[in-house]
């Protein structure tokens, strides 16, 4: 990782993806840090497309924690099957981040976090209004997402 990590300004460039550009909360968190591991912008947006709404809007791991883990495999990468040990590092880390989401809002599941009764939503993401952003704590949940693996980097890092 080459630059260093100021969290606050990139917490504030996750809100600004989710709420001004429209990026769904797992892409907004991803996109926030993709520049440190060199991390095509598309590339990451792609990938982190399907997480948002809590998995496509299935309304299960919240998509911020899911753009936690997926920063986290990218500095703490597990791409050798058998390679346990590296298998066991990510895994501690993804529990770590995870559980410092749930003691902050009291879950990882997003149909808790917003209240939802229903298991899953229409695949037909909601139009981003500002009555959507006024009934929706998602961006203060990137915000924390983007927060909570900041420090985690920049612990990692000293920088």
């Amino acid at each position: 990782m080459s630059n260093t990590i100021n969290i606050e300004e990139r917490v504030a460039r996750a809100v600004a993806l989710f709420k001004t550009e429209g990026y769904s909360c797992a892409q907004a968190v991803l996109l926030a840090y993709a520049d440190l591991f060199d991390l095509d912008e598309n590339l990451a947006a792609t990938l982190a497309a399907p997480f948002g709404g809590g998995i496509g809007r299935l309304r299960e791991v919240c998509g911020t924690v899911s753009g936690m883990c997926m920063i986290a495999g990218l500095r703490w990468p597990n791409a050798d099957p058998k390679d346990t040990e590296a298998k066991k590092r990510l895994y501690a880390v993804e529990q770590e981040l995870a559980e410092k989401f749930r003691a902050e809002n009291g879950s990882i599941v997003c149909r808790e976090l917003l209240g939802l009764s229903e298991k899953k939503d229409s695949p037909t993401p909601s139009p981003r209004t500002p009555q959507y952003y006024a009934k929706r704590p998602c961006a203060e949940y990137v915000a924390i997402s983007a927060r909570i693996i900041g420090e985690k980097l920049k612990a990692v890092e000293g920088n």
